[in-house]
């Protein structure tokens, strides 16, 4: 057998992601827009084809300001994730801002009805290249939108959430699959 070595798991840290949020021109509705995109996919950990596909009727905010997004993953399996209070915000103000009913995208595109997955990485490519000035750290980083699941895993675990919330969190088949994030963190302690 050949030894393939692994790969240590890419994601960013809060500072980082903080830099990346502070890049995003939130004066404009694309600035906006971006600083929501980043905020659900770190706050989630949903894939990009989850957060494309998001529409006005997969956010449900209670009475109390608890909100969660219903995302369909993949194999057509649905679940739920609690949103923060700074992404709740921000989400009902986008949201009010751009006149979102239950069937609209959440996200739009610049001439489409929704984000395309190209559209997502471009824009998170345009964030990364303002951050690095303030935040060193993100040069040496490739930040793909797959990053920031990574990097809810991460944060989720150093929070003491147990990785078979994790694995529900992300929705994983096999808790196998966030066994990795298990791995990473010990490495780093």
């Amino acid at each position: 057998f050949r030894h393939v070595e692994k790969k240590d798991i890419c994601y960013l840290t809060k500072e980082e992601i903080d830099s990346l949020l502070h890049a995003c021109e939130t004066a404009i509705p694309e600035g906006r827009r971006d600083y929501l995109m980043l905020l659900l996919l770190y706050n989630s950990g949903m894939r990009i084809s989850e957060m494309i596909s998001l529409q006005g009727k997969d956010v449900i905010i209670s009475g109390n300001g608890q909100s969660h997004l219903r995302i369909m993953g993949k194999g057509r399996k649905e679940r739920t994730v609690p949103l923060w209070q700074t992404t709740t915000k921000c989400l009902v103000s986008y949201m009010h801002e751009n006149g979102i009913q239950s069937g609209d995208y959440l996200l739009s595109g610049r001439n489409i009805n929704h984000l395309t997955r190209s559209g997502a990485r471009y824009r998170i490519d345009c964030i990364v290249k303002k951050a690095p000035s303030n935040c060193p750290s993100l040069k040496n980083k490739s930040v793909t939108p797959h990053v920031f699941r990574h990097s809810t895993a991460m944060s989720l675990l150093q929070s003491g959430i147990d990785i078979s919330t994790i694995a529900i969190w992300l929705g994983h088949e096999s808790i196998e699959t966030t066994h990795q994030y298990m791995v990473a963190d010990i490495k780093l302690k």
